[in-house]
């Protein structure tokens, strides 16, 4: 596949299921884990055009800022602290319509409204999540959790850790 994106236009679930092909096509054949996470923050952030789209990996009890789209950000995130943390200890996904609103959020960007960040398991253990934010308040809802969990999935299933 050339790796141009083809930008879909449609509800949020059509736009998804446009997506995911593309990213299937995009990541399948290639093994390296930075590369595959690279390119799905690009796919999603050029898509979406979300504030900001990212990965943290867990490195020495900590989140540790990987590849992403948009503004400088936090580089590193202790464990149960701030949405990401959060979501890395009870490795579950968040959805936060209105990131002033969470106890302890970090606030990386003043410009970030809402939040959804999910885990990335491997082998049974949170390697890493990711942190997709809105400068809009309640941009997030149960379809962006699936399809962005199928996301994952592929990402997962894709890459040599």
């Amino acid at each position: 596949m050339a790796e141009d994106l083809i930008r879909a236009k449609g509800t949020k679930e059509e736009q998804y299921q446009a997506l995911i092909p593309q990213i299937k096509a995009l990541i399948e054949y290639e093994q390296d884990f930075i590369a595959n996470m690279a390119n799905l923050a690009a796919a999603l952030k050029e898509q979406f055009d979300f504030f900001w789209v990212g990965f943290y990996l867990v490195k020495n009890e900590e989140l540790v800022l990987a590849p992403f789209q948009g503004p400088v950000a936090c580089t590193r995130i202790a464990y149960n602290r701030g949405v990401c943390g959060t979501s890395w200890a009870r490795q579950e996904t968040l959805i936060v319509p209105d990131v002033e609103a969470f106890p302890g959020h970090i606030a990386c960007s003043s410009l970030s409204r809402s939040e959804i960040v999910l885990p990335m398991m491997y082998e049974g253990r949170c390697v890493g999540v990711l942190d997709v934010d809105s400068a809009e308040l309640d941009s997030f809802d149960a379809i962006d959790a699936q399809y962005l969990q199928e996301m994952i999935d592929i990402l997962m299933a894709a890459s040599k850790l």
